[in-house]
C-alpha cells in the first residue's frame, strides 16, 4: 500500500448520497470540509455511520474525507455507512464476508413513497362523510 493510495467509493440511502474518498492516515474524518463530531451532533448518527470502520478495526488506519448531500442527517450517516464498508471493501478484500454478514454492504432500497392523485399523500385519503 503506497501513501498516495486512495480508495473512493459512493453510498446512497433514501434521498442522501455520499461520496467517500479514504487514505492511510491517522483516522481524521472530515465531512464536507467539517469535522466528523461537528457534522452529526447526534451520537446515534455518529455509531451508524462508523460501524464498517469499528467492525473491521480499522479506525485509526485510514482517513476519511466525504462529500454528503441530500436527505437528511440520519440518511447520510446510512449512506456514508455503506460508503465507508464499499471503499475499505477496495482497500481490502477479505472484509467481504463480515460486511455481508452485517448487512453494511446491502443497499437500503426503501425510499419515500410518491403521492397519488386524489389523496391527500401516499396513501391518506381526504375526510370522508356521508352526507
Amino acid at each position: 500500500m503506497t501513501e498516495s493510495t486512495k480508495y473512493v467509493a459512493l453510498g446512497r440511502r433514501k434521498e442522501s448520497t455520499a461520496r467517500v474518498r479514504m487514505e492511510p492516515g491517522d483516522g481524521q474524518i472530515t465531512i464536507n470540509g467539517r469535522p466528523f463530531e461537528k457534522y452529526f451532533l447526534r451520537e446515534t448518527d455518529r455509531i451508524i455511520a462508523k460501524q464498517p470502520l469499528a467492525i473491521t478495526e480499522s479506525a485509526g488506519k485510514f482517513n476519511v474525507a466525504a462529500r454528503l448531500n441530500g436527505g437528511g442527517l440520519t440518511g447520510q450517516a446510512g449512506a456514508l455507512r455503506l460508503g465507508i464498508a464499499r471503499a475499505l471493501l477496495i482497500a481490502d478484500s477479505n472484509f467481504k464476508d463480515i460486511f455481508r454478514k452485517n448487512g453494511y454492504l446491502t443497499r437500503d432500497p426503501r425510499m419515500k413513497e410518491r403521492k397519488k392523485y386524489g389523496l391527500k399523500g401516499a396513501r391518506k385519503r381526504f375526510q370522508w362523510t356521508k352526507r
